[in-house]
């Protein structure tokens, strides 16, 4: 059977892979010159399997009307009257309570460990010996009394699901485990280490996912861009390329992240995807001794950092802007800022890379993996910041689906469920 798979970014490629392994015929459309050169070229880098709590959670509420007003909050919103986006902030909102934020999590878990899973199959293979992998573990620090018992009590609901020993550690027990973070450590109260949690350069995972595939003869058309899925009768859709060619196929599988919306919306599929726009640093370490070797949070910040080699990745902001990829100034200003008053001396940051992302994020924080209405398409989309973490068992489900099995866990990620 012949499957096309919109996308060739983590979720894409993942879900090419997968595919595969059941048989498939498959080629991928994508319309960069390379794989991964969208929202996944760089992204923050943690594999971050136990830290999966959605961004809509129950403090967020009393925290709006202040990051409307502050030009450097970690998120930001643009106000907007497109019906779609109304419709998303009024989920959103609603979902900023306790008790979704915790069902969201426990779901949201469960699939990481499946992608956990699932990547520690795929990096045994030689072909992603060279991704800057590490498994080092991961600190997430508080600067607060308040936020370090929020985290202790979350660290056991976590252990009652099943989840990866954690650690809670006193302020001097965080500069044991990341000498690194010795300028700041009068501003910390405490911090929760995960020993699991590990990094990697996505981009990096993106290029050894091409080689690999093309090893398993399959086929990446780039440079093509997707112009509109159109219906072929009541059950089918064909794909239409800019250039005016059509493509058909016994399984069609949407992995464009914010793309996705507009055109699934052609045929009436309506997903609640909006683009979250996010910033990175990418950093050459010169000093490696003042560079953490552990991944770190900054949960006051939200700004995370990860160990990529001879490079430091931080990564920060969540601005609800719409369509807009330019890299704002002020907000980088803002997260070079953050990382100095941190890492100061671990390189010079007139060096460091920079970028901006869309992540496609639904209200609710949780993917979707589902069927549509039309029996050849599929929509693999809506991964947030977890698309990195999640990319893989997200791939396991979408496969299955594809075959015309249930996994366990798609009813949670369903459209339905969005």
């Amino acid at each position: 059977m012949k499957a096309v798979i919109l996308g060739a970014g983590i979720i894409g490629l993942s879900t090419a892979n997968a595919l595969v392994k059941r048989g498939y015929e498959v080629t991928i459309i994508e319309q960069n010159s390379e794989v991964g050169h969208g929202t996944t070229f760089a992204n923050g880098a943690q594999l971050s399997y136990s830290y999966v709590a959605p961004l809509a959670g129950p403090g967020v509420m009393g925290k709006v009307p202040k990051w409307l007003l502050d030009p450097n909050s970690p998120l930001r919103f643009k106000p907007s009257l497109d019906p779609a986006m109304v419709c998303w902030n009024l989920k959103f909102l609603k979902a900023c309570n306790s008790t979704t934020s915790a069902k969201t999590t426990q779901e949201l878990l469960k699939l990481a460990y499946l992608s956990r899973d699932c990547y520690h199959k795929l990096f045994a293979e030689d072909t992603f010996s060279g991704i800057d992998y590490s498994c080092t573990g991961k600190l997430v620090v508080h600067r607060s009394e308040e936020s370090m018992q929020s985290a202790v009590c979350q660290l056991d609901v976590q252990a009652k699901l099943g989840g990866q020993p954690q650690q809670a550690l006193s302020r001097q027990q965080c500069i044991e485990k990341e000498p690194a973070l010795a300028p700041i450590a009068d501003q910390l109260v405490g911090g929760i280490f995960t020993e699991s949690e590990e990094a990697a350069d996505a981009y990096k995972v993106s290029l050894a996912f091409k080689e690999y595939l093309l090893s398993q003869g399959v086929k990446i058309l780039f440079n093509h861009k997707v112009k509109q899925l159109e219906k072929i009768n009541a059950s089918q859709v064909q794909i239409r390329l800019q250039d005016g060619n059509s493509i058909t196929a016994d399984k069609i599988i949407v992995c464009l992240g914010v793309e996705s919306t507009s055109l699934l919306r052609q045929i009436d599929v309506s997903v609640p995807v909006a683009p979250l726009k996010g910033y990175s640093l990418t950093l050459p370490i010169e000093n490696d001794q003042m560079a953490p070797k552990v991944s770190i949070t900054d949960f006051e910040r939200k700004v995370v950092y990860a160990r990529l080699g001879n490079r430091l990745r931080l990564a920060g902001m969540a601005d609800l802007v719409g369509l807009d990829y330019k890299i704002d100034p002020v907000r980088i200003k803002a997260l070079i800022n953050e990382a100095k008053a941190v890492f100061a001396a671990a390189g010079d940051y007139d060096k460091a890379t920079q970028w901006a992302g869309l992540r496609p994020a639904t209200p609710l924080g949780k993917p979707i993996i589902d069927t549509t209405p039309f029996n050849n398409l599929f929509i693999n989309v809506g991964h947030g910041a977890l698309g990195f973490t999640l990319a893989t068992g997200s791939a396991e489900i979408l496969a299955e689906l594809v075959d015309g099995k249930s996994h366990p866990l798609q009813a949670l990620f369903s459209l339905s469920a969005s």
